[in-house]
């Protein structure tokens, strides 16, 4: 069989920590055991989703299981970032398997993040359900694009995965330790026609839904502006007169 060539689309990482992280990244490849493959770290990422995701449900006991969860993110971020380092350094680059593999790794990567968080008791579970759905329209788009545009992009408004990693860590801190972020409690009776529900909201769930709601309408200004895009570098054939 002839080895099927593939054209490596053109990362686009332009986040806050970028900079600082490809440095760390890049000195760090280098210097680990042989022993250690770009399998083990990808494994090793999807553990510390786990990790995070086990412990967030553990806070329903303990808000102090956070800090579990905020060393699965720092797992999580180790493997899942220098996976793909590791493979470049060492000239190992496998671009089908690698490509497979990354994309359904971080899909059940953020299952468990999301589920844990909407049983953790903080945030509703439709709505971390409701993110989890968002984030797999990004990765649907994002796959996309660097099959049809060439372009894999990594960052949205200055934000990568290594930042929402931060950001959840520091919620994480602010949740053990500012008690009346916890407490925030407002209940909203909501009659449909003949159907009335309960609507239970904690001060996690504004947060959320404003991150949510930020990260929609930046998906579809981002998805009009593609479209645009290719309805000029393909446009409608012309009409033979």
């Amino acid at each position: 069989m002839a080895e099927q060539k593939i054209k490596q689309a053109e990362r686009i990482q332009t986040s806050i920590l970028s900079k600082p992280e490809k440095k760390f990244l890049t000195w760090i490849a280098p210097r680990l055991p042989r022993w250690v493959t770009s399998d083990m770290m990808t494994w090793f990422g999807v553990f510390g989703a786990f990790l995070a995701g086990i412990s967030y449900v553990l806070a329903n006991f303990d808000l102090m299981w956070l800090w579990l969860s905020s060393l699965g993110y720092v797992i999580n971020w180790f493997g899942d970032s220098l996976d793909g380092t590791l493979a470049r350094v060492r000239g190992q680059q496998r671009k089908l398997y690698g490509y497979y593999l990354d994309h359904n790794i971080d899909c059940i990567c953020e299952f468990f993040i999301f589920a844990g968080i909407g049983m953790s008791g903080l945030v509703n579970f439709w709505l971390a359900l409701l993110c989890y759905v968002l984030y797999l329209q990004l990765e649907v788009y994002v796959a996309i694009n660097s099959k049809i545009k060439n372009e894999f992009k990594l960052t949205y408004a200055k934000l990568g995965p290594t930042e929402f990693r931060a950001l959840m860590i520091i919620v994480n801190i602010l949740l053990i330790y500012v008690i009346p972020l916890v407490n925030v409690h407002h209940v909203y009776n909501i009659t449909l026609g003949m159907n009335s529900y309960r609507l239970e909201l904690q001060l996690m769930d504004y947060i959320g839904f404003g991150i949510w709601l930020i990260l929609f309408i930046v998906y579809l200004v981002s998805f009009f502006k593609d479209l645009h895009y290719f309805a000029e570098i393909d446009p409608l054939p012309k009409k033979e007169e």
